[in-house]
């Protein structure tokens, strides 16, 4: 018999047979590497969503045309059902805790000042202020002297929306987090099956992200960087389909052989244009949003530009062309560019209109009537040039000691997550049924089971990505990469484990794809797939008690001091 590694060939003169060495594709197959067989170009640069049904459908013996018909309709109706669970999580009391919690007392207050004044006004001592909106009858404290303010307004607009719905109140400033968040999940079911060309994958994803406590604690209160997640979730399913329509049309422009399949080709795979874009540039529109919002959103926007680059190169590559990196400097990445960083740009500087309009706005007139090397820029825009350079300056150099501060390496394993809201009733009080004290928190935690398992998962994204050059791993890496990455330039600085919310998304869809080498390769027997299936069972239900027992701690609920202090796993969490 022949050794998988080795071949061999009948020795002279009756010899034994010698081993001949093994080929560099042999030694790299024991690495992962799998050698692509042929294929229609079609599927290699857009593969087809599929038309039978998926793998699992087999083990519950249903007739395989009436099991097709049933994916086809949960493609469009699973996203919607995981929609509406999300969307009764984070509605449900969304008024409780009627305080404002920790940074609600910067973003709703400012908020309520854009919607009044078209930029930010001032607001007397925190502590008064929130005391005055919060009182009955209410008292709205609101200056029209412009304040200095550390972040730039979009996120703050979005918020306005709830408030001018719903009036100054908790669930007023809220409401449009909770809109955003639940929105996110439903993008997120359609993204993960345009990425895995999978309903289940995908459906899998969105219920893992309405089940992360962190994405829940984040959409019911009025912070920012749920809003910034929302908008780079948006960029980033925008991509998507650009990636789709463009190498579609790269494939329909390739010769056709005598036996139907599209071949490669030198000169189309390096001269086809990619025709008009238009989810590109509505990606560029989603990340000057993100950016205007906050500015870790510009940062999303440079991985981005490389990605989607990246993307160019490699559909001209499997077109034919022979030098796709020159192919695409010439062909693509200049409109590419054009439509994410102008666009983006653009679309931050219209979110300042308020701002441009106003009189009173803080440093609205600072370069008015100044001369020098630069006044052939319009006024308004150096003074913006000039606020925008002070709250850079603020935030770098923010180093005020906080008690729940933690580095980004502790980030993945929920290290140390920020305490929003805590109180302590009596029996008695505030719904406490104990014999003993009570507590009410609002814990910025991420589902701890979820977050762990996507350490895992992200190992297992690198391998797919470096051995086995699956680009959904790398898509999925970079979207982490940049939401997660560029916060190690700033340990030094006063940061936060809840800004990890802007990469919750796409761990989810980093465990979607573990779940999906779980369940087995198509060609996998029934008894891989249903040990498979088990196995992925068991990680989902684990996940979602999770999530189910540390509900509470998320949603300001009223439990005994003892459940409290049982939910505090690591010491680090108090």
């Amino acid at each position: 018999m022949t050794s998988s590694n080795t071949t061999r060939s009948p020795g002279l003169n009756g010899t034994h047979p010698t081993a001949e060495p093994e080929t560099w594709r042999e030694r790299l197959r024991r690495f992962g590497y799998v050698a692509r067989s042929a294929v229609d170009i079609r599927e290699c640069l857009v593969p087809p969503f599929p038309r039978s049904p998926s793998r699992l459908w087999p083990l519950t013996r249903i007739d395989p045309a009436r099991a097709y018909r049933a994916e086809k309709m949960m493609s469009r109706l699973g996203p919607v059902l995981v929609a509406v669970l999300a969307g009764a999580i984070r509605f449900w009391r969304l008024g409780q805790p009627r305080a404002v919690v920790f940074d609600e007392t910067y973003y709703a207050k400012d908020a309520w000042s854009l919607l009044r004044l078209g930029y930010e006004g001032t607001w007397p001592d925190r502590t008064v202020s929130d005391a005055q909106i919060l009182a009955h009858p209410q008292v709205v404290p609101l200056s029209d002297t412009g304040a200095f303010v550390a972040h730039p307004p979009t996120g703050k607009w979005v918020i306005a929306v709830g408030e001018w719905m719903f009036g100054l109140t908790p669930f007023g400033w809220r409401f449009m987090t909770a809109v955003l968040g639940t929105l996110s999940v439903l993008m997120l079911c359609r993204i993960g099956r345009r990425l895995f060309r999978s309903t289940l994958l995908g459906c899998l994803a969105g219920t893992l992200l309405a089940m992360d406590g962190l994405h829940v604690v984040m959409s019911r209160n009025a912070l920012l960087d749920l809003i910034v997640m929302f908008f780079v979730l948006a960029a980033f399913g925008c991509l998507l389909i650009d990636r789709d329509h463009a190498r579609a049309r790269l494939a329909a422009a390739l010769p056709v052989g005598v036996d139907g399949r599209v071949r490669p080709d030198a000169s189309v795979g390096a001269r086809a244009g990619m025709g008009v874009r238009p989810w590109r540039l509505a990606a560029g529109v989603f990340l000057g949003l993100a950016a205007s919002t906050k500015w870790n959103g510009l940062y999303v926007l440079a991985f981005f530009v490389i990605m989607t680059a990246l993307w160019d190169v490699g559909a001209r590559r499997i077109a034919g062309a022979r030098y796709p990196y020159q192919a695409v400097l010439r062909r693509d990445f200049g409109w590419s560019f054009l439509s994410l960083v102008p666009v983006a740009l653009v679309t931050y500087l219209a979110t300042w209109t308020g701002w441009f309009l106003s009189d009173n706005g803080y440093g609205r007139h600072l370069a008015d009537g100044r001369a020098g090397s630069w006044s052939w820029i319009p006024a308004p825009l150096r003074s913006l040039v000039h606020y925008e350079y002070s709250v850079y300056l603020f935030n770098v150099g923010l180093h005020t000691p906080h008690q729940y501060e933690s580095n980004p390496w502790s980030w993945l394993v929920m290290g140390r997550p920020v305490l929003f809201y805590y109180e302590s009733p009596k029996p008695g009080q505030n719904g406490c049924r104990a014999a003993a004290d009570c507590s009410q928190t609002v814990l910025a935690l991420g589902t701890p089971l979820l977050w762990w398992s996507a350490c895992c998962a992200l190992v297992y994204l690198l391998y797919r990505w470096a051995l086995r050059r699956d680009w959904r791993a790398g898509a999925v890496l970079c979207a982490v990469g940049a939401g997660y990455l560029p916060w190690f330039l700033y340990q030094d600085r006063t940061i936060f484990s809840f800004y990890a919310v802007v990469f919750v998304p796409y761990l989810c869809l980093a465990v979607s794809m573990m779940v999906g080498a779980l369940l087995g390769p198509p060609g996998a027997t029934d008894k891989r797939r249903a040990g498979g299936a088990v196995a992925a069972g068991v990680l989902v239900l684990l996940i979602a008690w999770n999530f189910i027992y540390f509900f509470p701690i998320y949603t300001g609920q009223t439990i005994p001091y003892a459940d409290w202090h049982a939910r505090m796993w690591l010491d680090s969490w108090v």
